[in-house]
């Protein structure tokens, strides 16, 4: 039955309509690969192991009955320790958040649940998701599926840990500047950030409008099902769009007619070489599948670092602390990060928010004055590094500015558009690199396409299949 954990959840779906398996048995499948991989990987917050049980077992009462069931009927979800599940504290990553648990289900999570999905726990988060490296002051260390010491990724850490690991199929995550596609890169699976707004986030924070919700899985089709089921508009998030996003828009046989620009740097960032050889060896595929592949410098590149530090420091500002006691129980590298901008004005944030806005707007316009369908870059410069560290051993060190090697991914955090990382390839050292497949605004079932055309075209065998 251990296998059972380790299918799409599709598949899963599938097997328990047609009770070939039940609710039960898919859960206690994922239950014990977890109890086989949790002591090496530290993926879990908390994790409810009798909570999924007993909706298991409801959920199979309700197959037996013949009730209408729905699309995830059955099927095992982890949700990041950023959104409230009833029952469970939401934690944040932070030793300065109250252990309450919460009175009610976060939207997006009252709706999984209402899809009959089965809500393991919470995943391992970084501090306030401050940074996109694994490992923080609650949880410590969360290890990398395919190594252990190496990072997996931030701050959706033990999303993208445990999907990496095959313990279940879906995974939430959440990304303010790369926290879903940085740890889906590092550990070998797919990770969407939708579109701003497509998903509810509630409470809606406020960090300037840079948090996104969305799936980590190891098939394209599963992000998909998991965005379907997640997107629409809520009355407790004032940002969610009137729409609803539909995964029988991805599958397309081929990607004949579409014009897809490459960027290998964003006319600025330092990219390692076995992850620029493996992303650009990907091209092949793309034009293989019939779409037109144009390497291209946008002029927005070189404009996001410093725009970023900027807008990342005003959205850290709510975690500002001055009692000495409290400041020693945070991460040191979220301190310094704050610390590095206490002296900013009133006047210069407010100045960065209209230079964000214009940036917004630049990157949208460029991909309808270009004509482009997607951009597709490295979804990171580098692959997994060791735990413990803010950069590689390689790079020159800095205490908190792990931003340098995730050039590609907080431009869409940016500009609210959607943005895809799909596994192409592997370092020297056998450690997965992935694909960023980039769109404008409201556009995610186009890059979902791409993403899905190119891991149908070219399969990624995952870490525990290796």
């Amino acid at each position: 039955m251990s296998d059972l954990a380790t299918l799409t959840a599709v598949e899963q779906a599938q097997m328990i309509r047609d009770r070939r398996a039940s609710p039960v048995e898919v859960t206690k499948a994922v239950l014990d690969r977890i109890a086989a991989w949790e002591p090496r990987i530290n993926a879990f917050a908390t994790l409810d192991a009798e909570g999924a049980l007993n909706a298991a077992r409801a959920a199979e009462v309700m197959v037996m009955a013949g009730v209408p069931l729905g699309p995830l009927h059955g099927v095992p979800v982890t949700i990041k320790d950023v959104q409230a599940v009833e029952g469970l504290p939401t934690r944040r990553g932070s030793r300065l958040t109250p252990t309450t648990p919460a009175a009610a289900d976060a939207p997006l999570v009252a709706r999984l649940r209402g899809a009959g999905g089965i809500i393991l726990g919470k995943t391992t988060a970084t501090e306030n998701g401050w940074t996109a490296v694994s490992s923080g002051p609650l949880t410590g260390d969360t290890h990398n599926p395919w190594l252990r010491g190496r990072t997996a990724g931030g701050s959706s850490s033990g999303a993208a840990a445990l999907a990496g690991s095959g313990c279940g199929a879906l995974h939430l995550g959440t990304d303010g500047a790369g926290s879903i596609r940085l740890p889906a890169h590092f550990c070998g699976v797919v990770g969407h950030k939708p579109t701003f707004g497509l998903v509810p986030y509630a409470p809606v924070p406020n960090n300037n409008s840079v948090s996104h919700a969305g799936p980590l899985a190891r098939s394209v089709g599963d992000a998909a099902l998991m965005l379907e089921i997640m997107s629409g508009l809520h009355p407790a998030d004032h940002t969610t769009l009137p729409m609803k996003f539909q995964s029988t828009d991805v599958w397309g046989p081929d990607l004949k007619g579409l014009r897809i620009a490459y960027s290998p740097d964003l006319g600025h960032a330092r990219v390692d070489p076995d992850v620029a050889e493996a992303v650009r060896a990907s091209l092949a595929t793309l034009q293989a599948l019939g779409a037109t592949v144009e390497e291209v410098t946008p002029p927005w590149g070189p404009k996001g670092p410093e725009l970023e530090r900027l807008v990342w420091a005003v959205a850290m500002y709510p975690f500002i602390e001055t009692d000495p006691a409290r400041r020693a129980e945070m991460d040191p590298g979220l301190v310094a990060c704050l610390d590095e901008y206490t002296g900013l004005t009133v006047k210069e944030a407010i100045a960065t928010a209209g230079r964000r806005i214009a940036y917004a707007a630049e990157v949208n316009g460029w991909f309808a004055d270009g004509g482009w369908d997607a951009l597709v870059t490295p979804s990171a410069s580098v692959a997994a590094f060791e735990v413990g560290r803010q950069r590689p051993a390689h790079w020159p060190d800095h205490v908190w500015d792990w931003l340098v090697w995730a050039e590609f991914s907080y431009p869409f955090d940016l500009s609210h558009g959607p943005a895809v990382s799909v596994p192409c390839g592997r370092t020297g050292e056998g450690l997965p690199i992935g694909l960023q497949i980039a769109g404008a605004r409201c556009t995610d079932a186009m890059v979902l396409r791409i993403a899905d055309a190119f891991q149908r075209a070219q399969p990624f065998r995952p870490a525990f299949a290796s």
